[in-house]
């Protein structure tokens, strides 16, 4: 798992290791391990050009240590100072030992970033708020442009390192090199995009990061890995039979839709459950491509035993399916349509009562369920899925550029998708996610561990379909198969 941290939760850890370091100790790791990567991006260091983005923070002379060292390499160093009297002293002592050399006139400094093989972001740390101030914007469009690699310091400049949000002008990273402990802003998009490959580099705190009290140490924010869901995957047993594998009835699709109802299907056949109950219009389509798929015309309440229901892709306005899918006393994913159309009071009366709930929702219908504007919502992808899940009662995924599944009322760390590529904005790819989803409610996961692991399958089979080419919604069902196997193949 990786967990995220946020920055009051680093900070305190940070201080109680320093309160028993050698003085200076924590920055002389941080910059051995930033020289380090920056030595890897570069390849050959005698007689590059490194430029130096130095602002006032620690982070500034993190920057300034890790160039003296690629200066005693032979890199020629220098450092742009934006707040020249403001700039480490240690770091800038030890960079002109190495024979760096410093520029204080940051308004002159655009060419040589524009020409440098590596650009290092040392502008403003992990505390930073809001966008880059008026002297860095131009050194930081120079390095977006220029040749070289950039790499940020713990976290690019101008990105909220809890939230990933970007308020402003900010560095668009190529590496992001991060000390002690991931942050939430770097997992989450926007600030993820902006973060590039982000390499973690121990500088000792271990432990020591969790080690707070409250909520103060604990992770805001965690990634499963291969490992994480190799190990939530539900696997039969010898005794097991389709019943007890779980079944899980699919309430969707139209007669304007009825390819919703066969792409969730298609999902949920492959997510781990041992059979699919369908209930809707689209029976004939569903049965010509799934002949496996058990189908009623009796509704949901009558169809028959499930142990989850999926409700809404294709849906249109039939308010009363939804209704009734709300009334059961088994776990419910709701999506699409069924987002519009479930009442706020039918939902958190099911997580009231400890029946879970997994909403499922893009951009755009949680900026409707929230009353915003669908910008807020991709700005602030961390809130809003906190927001609606405290709404709702219920857990959220919120579908995007990343992926996010918050706990049922907001609280705890938001599980972020690592997996997935952009050609899964496709038309239909939510209704496979669905279904896989909740046939993995139905196989007996959690609301969020049947979110996080659909997201994860889901991002997978993309990438397999995809390999780099349009795809189509039932590619990437047809492929989950092949995901799941390439998570259970890793060693646990």
């Amino acid at each position: 798992m990786r967990t995220a941290y946020s920055v009051e939760t680093v900070r305190a850890a940070e201080r109680e290791l320093m309160a028993r370091s050698p003085e200076g100790a924590l920055m002389q790791r941080a910059a051995a391990g930033l020289a380090a990567a920056c030595a890897d991006v570069l390849g050959r260091v005698y007689g590059s050009r490194v430029v130096l983005l130095v602002g006032s923070g620690d982070n500034g002379g993190d920057a300034l240590y890790a160039g003296a060292r690629l200066a005693r390499r032979g890199a020629g160093v220098r450092a742009v100072l934006l707040a020249p009297g403001r700039a480490h002293a240690g770091g800038l002592a030890a960079l002109r030992r190495a024979g760096g050399s410093v520029v204080s006139d940051a308004g002159g400094a655009v060419g040589l970033v524009e020409q440098a093989d590596l650009v290092v972001d040392g502008v403003v740390g992990i505390g930073g708020k809001g966008g880059l101030r008026e002297a860095a914007v131009p050194l930081a469009e120079a390095a977006r442009r220029g040749r070289g690699v950039v790499v940020a310091v713990d976290l690019p400049s101008g990105v909220d390192a809890d939230t990933g949000e970007v308020r402003g002008a900010a560095v668009r990273a190529d590496v992001t090199v991060t000390f002690g402990a991931y942050k939430p802003g770097l997992l989450i998009d926007p600030g993820r995009e902006y973060a590039g490959v982000v390499r973690f580099v121990d500088i000792g705190l271990g432990g020591g990061v969790a080690g707070g009290t409250g909520s103060a140490g604990s992770p805001q924010a965690e990634a499963l890995q291969h490992a994480d869901v190799a190990r939530l995957l539900p696997v039969p047993g010898a005794e097991s039979d389709k019943y007890r594998r779980g079944v899980v009835g699919i309430a969707a699709g139209s007669a304007r839709y009825p390819g919703a109802a066969v792409l969730a299907v298609g999902g949920a056949l492959r997510g781990g459950a041992g059979a699919v109950r369908y209930v809707g219009p689209a029976g004939g389509a569903v049965l010509a491509r799934y002949p496996e798929t058990l189908v009623s015309e009796r509704g949901p309440a009558r169809a028959g035993r499930v142990q989850a229901w999926v409700v809404g892709p294709g849906a249109g306005d039939d308010a009363a399916t939804v209704g009734e899918v709300l009334a059961a006393d088994v776990p419910v994913l709701i999506d699409a349509d069924g987002l519009r159309l479930a009442e706020v009071g039918a939902v958190r009366g099911r997580g009231l009562r400890g029946v879970p709930t997994l909403m499922t929702p893009h951009a755009g219908e949680a900026a409707a369920l929230l009353g915003v504007e669908r910008e807020e919502v991709e700005s602030g992808r961390l809130a809003a899925a906190r927001e609606l899940a405290a709404r709702y009662e219920a857990a959220v995924l919120l579908k995007g550029s990343t992926t996010v599944v918050a706990e049922a009322g907001g609280g705890g760390a938001v599980r972020v998708n690592p997996t997935g590529t952009p050609w899964l904005a496709t038309a239909g790819s939510g209704d496979v996610l669905s279904g896989l989803g909740g046939s993995l409610l139905a196989a007996g996961l959690s609301a969020v561990d049947a979110g996080s692991v659909a997201a994860y399958l889901h991002g997978l089979a993309g990438r397999f379909a995809a390999e780099g080419a349009p795809v189509a919604a039932e590619d990437v069902a047809g492929r989950i198969a092949e995901a799941w196997r390439s998570v259970v193949g890793t060693e646990v």
